[in-house]
């Protein structure tokens, strides 16, 4: 036995030694140990459901997603190591099959979850390969993983309970394997508890302050003009780029969003109608972009842009799934030479002016910027006053 699974058999074994007195003793290769006694849940009203993304590996990857990507999950081998296949599966389709590159490498493929504080949850995978782990971090009371020495060539399902602090909005959850044990396959996972309350739909910001708020969107056309005029003015801007065009230029977009105020908020993966699509491609779609711009520009979205506005109840939930608290549209609109209000009368304050990167924002931002001084009101940024 190599010296990584000797210490992975004794940390394990250590950590088990100190479940609570009483309980039963599970065997060390399925280890439950669930940390100390649970804080009060969202109470017996709340309704339990899954809220892992794309837990049976069954939702394609959205058009423009990153080539190799697993819909939902982050792997650190990328497709080197971690693919979507038919060949082995628990139940569906599909299942994940991970096969670790090198001598340094568990395979580990991991989802951001959204949480409520102070809240039970079971995560639980079955699992196919040695020394297979599942587990959470960032719950505020991290426990121990579960993991299992073998499954002897089936399916084994490990569980593991969490209890998330008073802090606690989000956990990660993670399956990985061991070093130099071979492959592993992983299927039907699940997070089981409450969801968080449904993200918030609105078309302007409630707020006797004279400010408004410049919203730009996609990203494909990013001309040096508007960068300039952004700067020249200080505008606060939220953004909302595509991941596959921030991805190209990420210097751009922390550029333009220097100003105090400004802001990189989700856009979704493909510019897809979510309305047309079933909840787990909602999920997907903004779960993904969500951690496409946290990747890319270091703090996570919480403010949705649904595509061509389109959006239902389940993309609501769908949102505040992947940590979104606001699902935004707009209602003004001086994208391409318009300058369409929404409402009666010029500007208001709260009001949201939706723009594109286009070859024709530079122009754009300057009229949106004269209409919102003609009514007497300023830019401000977004995140400031959505709370």
């Amino acid at each position: 036995m190599s010296t990584r699974l000797s210490t992975l058999a004794a940390s394990v074994a250590l950590l088990t030694a100190f479940a609570a007195p009483g309980a039963s003793a599970a065997p060390l290769s399925s280890s439950t140990w669930a940390g100390p006694p649970p804080a009060p849940s969202a109470g017996p009203s709340a309704a339990t459901v899954n809220l892992a993304t794309n837990p049976g590996f069954e939702v394609p990857a959205p058009n423009l997603a990153d080539w190799g990507s697993i819909p939902g999950w982050n792997c650190t081998g990328g497709p080197a190591e971690a693919a979507v296949t038919a060949a082995v599966t628990h139940s569906g389709t599909s299942a994940l099959t991970v096969t670790p590159a090198n001598a340094d490498s568990t395979g580990e493929c991991a989802q951001t979850v959204s949480v409520q504080p102070n809240t039970v949850y079971t995560a639980s995978a079955w699992v196919r390969g040695d020394f297979v782990h599942l587990g959470a971090t960032g719950t505020g009371r991290d426990v121990a993983p579960a993991w299992t020495e073998s499954t002897g060539g089936g399916w084994q399902r490990l569980t593991t309970r969490f209890t998330t602090g008073p802090n606690a909005r989000s956990v990660r959850l993670y399956v990985h394997g061991w070093y130099q044990q071979g492959p592993f396959s992983v299927d039907d996972v699940r997070v089981d508890g409450p969801a968080p309350a449904p993200a918030v739909a609105a078309g302007s910001v409630p707020t006797a302050d004279k400010v408004v708020f410049f919203t730009v969107d996609d990203g494909w056309q990013r001309t040096p003009e508007a960068e300039q005029f952004i700067a020249d003015h200080r505008l606060p801007i939220a953004t909302f780029p595509l991941p596959m065009p921030a991805g190209t230029d990420p210097a751009f977009f922390r550029r333009v969003t220097a100003v105090p105020g400004s802001s990189i908020q989700d856009h979704s993966v493909s510019h897809s109608d979510l309305s047309k699509l079933p909840v787990e491609q909602q999920q997907v779609e903004i779960c993904d972009a969500r951690d496409a711009m946290t990747r890319l520009f270091g703090t996570a979205p919480v403010v949705f842009r649904p595509p061509f506005f389109a959006w239902n109840a389940d993309t609501l939930q769908a949102a505040a799934n992947c940590g979104m608290r606001t699902v935004l549209t707009a209602d003004a609109d001086f994208s391409w030479g318009a300058a369409n209000i929404w409402h009666p009368g010029p500007l208001q304050p709260g009001d949201v002016v939706l723009m594109h990167w286009s070859d024709t924002l530079a122009t754009d931002l300057q009229r949106a910027l004269a209409a919102t001084e003609a009514a007497g009101l300023k830019p401000a940024g977004l995140t400031d006053y959505l709370r």
